[in-house]
């Protein structure tokens, strides 16, 4: 089954810049990064050699490698080993602009990541590498050459993604539907859009569960093949780790970052995310861990796409800006899982899935090319009170406070902020609406997130 990803159309825009560079995929295992290189390559290139560094492939390759690099002193040295590698590995190759090289997995090797201004410079051919855990290449054994590289990130399927897959002839409606007013001509699209997207943060947006919902169309079925992403990520993470400490906080780790997800959201008490989850690790599971064991499982889940990082804006004040306050999971699947495992009860699911998924969104915004101000996604806290997110575009002086309702309540703390000029517009992002704009206020369906564009200067 094949899942139409927004990501190809970057990939064209790669392959067709001028500027030559190497391909540097990156995203969290199982997010679909080698189906779809493999997709592309196939139907813009004429020849591929696909190397995956996890398996037998990658280890041919270093023999190829290893082979056509040595040198015995006072021979003459090897021009090219590089190219006589590759054709070794492949007799077919040809260095050309129709050749694609792709390494999968390039975390595995420091020998080859460390090649990758030779890619770029001395080849005609075009090259893709990818990484699951590329938070590994921060070792003092990996060099990164940021001037010859391109990266991309690869996300889980979003709800316009999943949309599309589920029911076609829906995603064309949804893509018809106003943003600035309800229509009430087809209150059914609204039922039905709204009934898509609790599937969709039931599940995620893993290729692997959303093929078994499509053809099974049973939300646990999908959320077993979701367990199974789960194990293999912790399985594979566990490779890393060499410290028994680091091992029991990872192990641990899942359901300490859901239960700080459900906490009063007015700031952690210790002011540190890893503070915070060493206090929760230690009371639920052990004692003698320390405050850096926990901060390396956290940067390692983030840097392997697991969860991402929230700021804090205070009092308002967006000079006043303390990086990394909260995290999020980076799907929608893992975070309903653990919540469901956490023992939290359905309204407070269904409000945290629904901040998680506003959260998610707006990191995308941060992708180059960026849509949107702060090296994060923000929230706020104001009068003692907090706000749910704030967001400026990139190309607007224009603030908005975003306040991410699961029921009828009011957002007051936001509504004050934007009577007192902290801001130029409210954007209320609801489950059961319609939508509407009352003055500086809009409400939007929680689902039309992705198609709103957040307004330019005049």
């Amino acid at each position: 089954m094949y899942l139409k990803r927004t990501v190809y159309d970057q990939l064209l825009d790669w392959k067709n810049n001028p500027i030559r560079s190497t391909l540097e995929i990156n995203g969290a295992r199982q997010v679909g990064k080698t189906y779809i290189i493999n997709k592309f390559a196939d139907e813009n290139y004429k020849h591929k050699v696909y190397i995956n560094l996890f398996d037998h492939s990658g280890k041919d390759f270093l023999k190829c490698y290893k082979q056509t690099s040595e040198w015995i002193p006072g021979t003459p040295r090897p021009e090219h080993p590089l190219h006589d590698a590759f054709q070794l590995f492949d007799a077919s190759f040809e260095d050309n602009d129709d050749t694609v090289i792709i390494f999968d997995e390039i975390q595995e090797s420091a020998e080859l990541f460390n090649c990758i201004r030779e890619f770029t410079r001395h080849f005609q051919a075009r090259f893709i590498v990818t990484g699951s855990y590329l938070g590994r290449v921060l070792e003092p054994d990996f060099r990164f050459s940021s001037g010859d590289v391109t990266s991309l990130r690869i996300f889980t399927l979003s709800f316009q993604e999943f949309l599309e897959a589920f029911d076609s002839v829906l995603f064309q409606k949804y893509m018809e539907l106003p943003l600035t007013h309800a229509d009430d001509s087809a209150p059914e699209i609204y039922d039905a859009l709204q009934d898509a997207f609790i599937i969709y943060s039931q599940i995620g947006g893993y290729p692997k569960a959303v093929e078994t919902y499509l053809n099974t169309r049973s939300i646990l079925e999908a959320q077993k093949e979701l367990v199974k992403i789960i194990h293999i990520f912790l399985n594979e993470s566990l490779r890393y780790f060499t410290d028994i400490e680091d091992i029991s906080v990872f192990t641990n780790i899942f359901l300490s970052i859901c239960r700080i997800l459900l906490r009063e959201k007015k700031g952690l008490e210790e002011n540190s995310i890893s503070e915070e989850l060493q206090k929760l690790v230690t009371k639920n599971y052990s004692s003698n861990i320390t405050k850096t064991a926990c901060y390396r499982a956290m940067n390692w889940l983030h840097q392997s796409g697991i969860i991402g990082f929230c700021g804090k804006i205070i009092e308002m004040d967006i000079l006043d800006f303390k990086p990394a306050s909260r995290c999020y999971f980076m799907d929608l699947g893992i975070t309903h899982y653990y919540l469901s495992r956490s023992g939290a009860d359905s309204p407070t699911r269904i409000g945290t899935l629904n901040e998680n998924y506003v959260y998610i969104n707006l990191l995308k915004r941060q992708e180059f090319p960026e849509e949107i101000i702060f090296e994060m996604p923000a929230f706020a806290t104001y009068r003692g009170g907090e706000i749910d997110f704030i967001v400026q575009s990139i190309h607007s002086s224009i603030r908005y406070l975003i306040e991410v309702k699961s029921g009828r309540g009011t957002a007051t703390t936001a509504l004050k902020a934007l009577e007192q000029g902290k801001a130029q517009k409210l954007l209320y992002l609801k489950g059961n609406t319609k939508g509407g704009v009352d003055g500086k206020i809009e409400t939007l369906p929680i689902y039309m997130l992705e198609r709103y564009q957040f307004e330019k200067d005049r």
